[in-house]
């Protein structure tokens, strides 16, 4: 059958689409870019927050009416009907099959013509495989080391989504690290709910360190780490990552507030005096950190507003993105009183968005005069540069470095660029 996808939500999920890819092909299946050609539409959801919850069932009702002009199957998967799958079935009857995030194995038996056990899906539980079909540039992939989350939050459905956390095997992610290694991947970032928490329940300790190592020895130029929790971000992993000849020296470490009252409201495990002290070690080192904060907050009033926003100046986060509070059916937080109006919420989160771009405007004019290694990623045409990162820059989420070159570049190649000056967020440099 000709199979066309859709992928929403986050890098995690990402990866779980691209081993249904790599099912399908290895099925026989082909894979279209284009619904017209495909014999079967497959919606892989996100379900994390209102938004995205919208998003994803927009795609489903533009599916559904191709649907039934053309007679295309339509199968949903993923978080949004794992958390909703009477609902959905019930209203969207005209889906042929709804699965959850750990059924893609089913999936393949169900285009097969198998029959497929209803009991036996929804299990939250996918058996590792560790085949891909890439949906990034090749130059980078991403590694999901482990699936769900224990944290439990008291805004976040992750837990009752995903289930427990659970590692992968360090052998089972070097073999797939390995692969794209040998597929020409230079940049490997590894993400998971929880980072940090990697192994803890499977080897009953912290293994992200071993994980690492194994990793380094692969042919990767840089590693990244994605999503670190911060009360899992310890002395040990500082001083590793900055004596890293691989690991990059970038942390993404959801702080997601710094006032001590909210923070324990979301049921975090950090407050206000950790969260500085962290900032400070892992900016000694050297490393450039990127954040999530969540905005208005039940209870969160101007002075906690004010706090986070002091903090940022302050602080200087390298980078930064700020969701306002999504309420979560079936999360503690649902019950709380003094709920922020969606109205100032949108004004509170434009604010911070307008302090962190003063930020990072400041951050980056530190690096005229320097030369630092830079990935090619592509051209920008409508202003004649070629467009790159630095390690300190994740794709997609950070500014980027333009620049000039008098010489042909290859994608996904490292050069040696001089910071001259910088065009609003971005770095601007020519190739040394």
């Amino acid at each position: 059958m000709k199979i066309g996808t859709i992928s929403l939500g986050c890098d995690k999920n990402r990866v779980d689409t691209e081993k249904m890819l790599s099912r399908l092909v290895e099925k026989g299946h082909e894979l279209v870019d284009l619904e017209e050609k495909a014999d079967v539409i497959i919606i892989n959801t996100c379900a994390f927050i209102e938004s995205a919850k919208n998003e994803s069932i927009d795609e489903i009702l533009n599916a559904v009416a191709y649907k039934k002009k053309n007679g295309t199957k339509v199968i949903v998967t993923g978080c949004l009907p794992q958390r909703y799958k009477n609902e959905l079935s019930s209203s969207l009857p005209e889906v042929d099959l709804f699965l959850g995030t750990g059924d893609y194995d089913v999936l393949c038996d169900f285009l097969d013509g198998i029959e497929v056990n209803n009991n036996k899906i929804f299990c939250s539980v996918d058996k590792y495989y560790g085949k891909r079909v890439l949906t990034t540039p090749y130059h980078y992939a991403y590694l999901k080391i482990a699936d769900g989350c224990d944290n439990h939050c008291t805004y976040c459905a992750i837990p009752y989504i995903r289930g427990k956390y659970r590692s992968e095997k360090i052998e089972d992610l070097v073999e797939e690290a390995k692969k794209l290694a040998d597929d020409g991947v230079e940049e490997l970032i590894l993400v998971a709910q929880d980072v940090t928490r990697y192994g803890t329940d499977l080897y009953g300790k912290k293994s992200l360190i071993d994980l690492l190592n194994k990793l380094s020895e692969l042919d990767f130029k840089w590693i990244r780490l994605m999503y670190l929790e911060p009360e899992m971000v310890d002395d040990e992993l500082i001083d590793y990552i900055a004596g890293s000849k691989k690991v990059v020296k970038y942390m993404d470490i959801p702080f997601q507030h710094v006032d001590s009252r909210i923070l324990k409201l979301m049921g975090r495990h950090t407050d206000e005096e950790y969260t500085k002290e962290l900032i400070k070690k892992v900016k000694n080192k050297g490393i450039a950190i990127r954040s999530s904060f969540i905005v208005g907050f039940p209870t969160e009033g101007e002075e906690e507003f004010n706090k986070l926003c002091d903090f940022i100046k302050e602080y200087k986060i390298d980078y930064a993105g700020f969701f306002g509070y999504s309420l979560e059916e079936g999360t503690p937080a649902e019950k709380l009183p003094d709920r922020v109006s969606e109205k100032t919420i949108r004004k509170r989160v434009a604010k911070l968005a307008s302090v962190q771009e003063e930020v990072i405007k400041a951050q980056s004019r530190n690096y005229i005069g320097k030369t630092l290694d830079v990935i090619y990623e592509n051209i920008d045409y409508d202003k004649q540069l070629f467009v790159g990162r630095t390690e300190f820059q994740a794709p997609d989420i950070d500014n980027q470095v333009l620049f000039n070159s008098d010489a042909p570049l290859n994608i996904g190649q490292i050069y040696k660029v001089e910071i001259e000056d910088v065009l609003g967020m971005d770095l601007f440099g020519r190739l040394k």
